[in-house]
Order: structure tokens, then C-alpha cells, then sequence
């Protein structure tokens, strides 16, 4: 959909003037020749910026009156963008880090004061993912230390922020710990992720020594198409997740048997309610103390739901009985 309206005029103004006064052509002075306005939408506000542009005067050069922009504009915004850096940081930072979808970034954006529509978040997200890809393609400080090493081990892994949504594929050295590529692919097949490693392969320039990866059977199939030969291992958290998925299910069995054991306290909680004396604040405390162990989950499977809620109820159970032993009444 189309602008109804034309946006705000800006409040601020920028200036900026090109430090370099020489032509990377021919060497020749360069002049000031005339002025280029840009309005950008930032996190801070709308500027409008007031580009001082040099052109070189020189027929023979071979920028001859090709305009020279201010350096710093580039450090502000992509080229014939109205929306700078910031807004686009962001907008790769709520997807790929919080998860947001589409509407949920722009909503956010709009409760920060940034015009912006839905679409032009979806076309920013393809600008974020692109200076991504260049940024952790171009390297050649990467390349030294990977020729350094002999070789790389590549971990590949998906990552899909909400259902329906494009998945977002990173490919990770684990010797050195650089990400060498990243991806918006729209499937998890085993024939987009074999240009994926293919290009990876290519990208490197150094033996792929081993895959690490989970037991997706697209990315089996595509590590066997793409590296044929190359040793492909489970990682270590999915395997680890595998070996215990035996004890995570029975100890999910025993957090269900010890929550069959506390179902009476919403019926002490009915007993004590609107009472003001100590005795009830105290069985007000206990109830709130035992309905948090319920629904407070451990992370399996380092951190076992149903231990954790045992813990917590002894815990619980052995303050009463202190209680009873002082002289207190316990409430059944």
C-alpha cells in the first residue's frame, strides 16, 4: 500500500563536507561544486542531510565530473535508502536475537516514533541479512587464521524465528569460533542447504576437516551430497539430549505423581481466606510457596524438572515440621 501522506519535514539538520580534497583518479584538486539534501529516518528522529558534493574539473581524468560524497554518509546510511543504520541494526537485532516476527518489529519500531510500514521492515530485513553476509565473507584476516589452523570443522545449524518464516542458516568454525556464513533460506532442504555448504567450502579455502551438526535428515543428506567423504558427527548437545531422554521421562512421571500429592492446597487456601490473624498469614505463605515449586520447570536435562520440585517440597515439608515441633498448628 501506497503513502497516504507526506512525512514530517525534518527538524535537524546535518552537514557534512568530504574530507578528501585530492581525486583518487588523477591526483588533481577537487572542488565543491554543489550541495545534495537526503531526509533519514533514524532511531533519533528525521534529519535532513546537507551533502557538500567535489567533483574533479580535469577532462582528462577518468572521474572527470563524477561526484564525490562526503565519506561520512556512509556511516549513516545504505545508498538511496531513507532509513539509516540504526533503524536497520535493530531490525536484525529483534529478529535474529529476540525472535520477533514481521508485525511484532514493526510495531516496536512505530512505539519508538520510526514512520515506517510493514513492508519496509521485510525489505530492511533483506538489506541487515546482506551486509551480514558481507561482512562475514570479506575478511581476510579470517582467511589467514583458517589457513593458520590447516582446516575447518563447520557446525550447521537453522534457526527458524516463527512458524511460516524464512530459516535463518548459520555456518560456524569450531576451531577458531568464526561464523563464516549466514542465510535466509524459505526450506530446510537438503537441495538449498548443499549450495549453502558448497559455497562455504569455497569460501574457506582450506580442507573442511569434519561437519558438526544435529540429526536433521536434510542436513545428512546435504553434507553427503555436498562433502562427500567429509566425517559428519552428532553435537554434543543433541547427542547429550538423546542419551537422556530416557531419564527425562521419568522424571517428567515422578513431577506428575508429587503434583497428585499437593492438589489440597487451593482448598487451604479457601480456608484462610480473608483471615488476618498470624496463623493464616503463615498458611497463606506456605500455599504460595508450594503452587511457585509447581510451576517453576527445570531445563532438562542438566536441570531435572521433577528433582528440582522434590527439593522444593521437602524443603517446604521439613519448615513445617520445625513449626510443629515449636509449638505451631500445622493446617491440613
Amino acid at each position: 500500500m501506497a503513502r497516504l501522506s507526506a512525512r514530517e519535514r525534518p527538524e535537524r539538520e546535518r552537514r557534512l563536507t568530504p574530507v578528501r580534497e585530492v581525486c583518487p583518479g588523477c591526483g588533481g584538486r577537487m572542488r565543491v561544486r554543489y550541495d545534495n539534501c537526503r531526509n533519514l529516518v533514524t532511531l533519533s528522529g528525521m534529519v535532513r542531510l546537507r551533502l557538500r558534493i567535489r567533483r574533479c574539473e580535469a577532462p582528462d581524468c577518468p572521474r572527470f565530473h563524477l561526484p564525490y560524497r562526503p565519506e561520512a554518509e556512509g556511516a549513516l546510511a545504505l545508498p538511496q535508502h531513507e532509513f539509516g543504520l540504526d533503524v536497520i541494526a535493530l531490525v536484525g537485532l529483534l529478529r535474529h536475537r529476540d525472535h520477533r516476527s514481521v508485525p511484532e518489529i514493526h510495531a516496536a519500531l512505530r512505539g519508538r516514533g520510526v514512520e515506517i510500514a510493514e513492508r519496509s521492515v521485510t525489505n530492511l530485513l533483506d538489506r541487515y541479512d546482506e551486509l551480514l553476509a558481507s561482512a562475514l565473507t570479506g575478511g581476510r584476516h579470517l582467511r589467514r587464521v583458517l589457513k593458520a589452523q590447516g582446516g575447518v570443522i563447520l557446525a550447521l545449524d537453522g534457526l527458524q524465528p516463527d512458524v511460516g518464516h524464512e530459516v535463518l542458516w548459520v555456518l560456524r568454525d569450531c576451531l577458531s569460533g568464526a561464523v563464516l556464513l549466514a542465510r535466509s533460506l524459505l526450506s530446510s532442504r537438503s537441495e538449498d542447504l548443499v549450495p549453502l555448504l558448497e559455497e562455504a567450502k569455497a569460501a574457506v579455502g582450506v580442507p573442511v576437516l569434519g561437519v558438526i551438526g544435529d540429526g536433521q535428515t536434510s542436513i545428512r543428506r546435504a553434507v553427503a551430497e555436498a562433502l562427500p567423504g567429509v566425517p559428519h558427527q552428532l553435537c554434543h548437545f543433541h547427542f547429550l539430549r538423546e542419551a537422556a531422554h530416557p531419564v527425562f521421562e521419568a522424571d517428567r512421571t515422578a513431577k506428575k505423581e508429587l503434583k497428585k500429592r499437593v492438589r489440597g492446597v487451593r482448598r487451604i487456601e479457601r480456608s484462610v481466606e480473608g483471615a488476618e490473624e498470624p496463623a493464616a498469614e503463615v498458611a497463606r505463605g506456605y500455599c504460595a510457596a508450594v503452587r511457585s515449586a509447581i510451576t517453576d520447570d527445570g531445563r532438562p536435562p542438566l536441570a531435572a524438572s521433577g528433582l528440582k520440585l522434590k527439593a522444593r517440597l521437602a524443603a517446604v515439608a521439613d519448615s513445617l515440621d520445625r513449626v510443629a515441633e515449636k509449638g505451631g498448628s500445622r493446617r491440613r
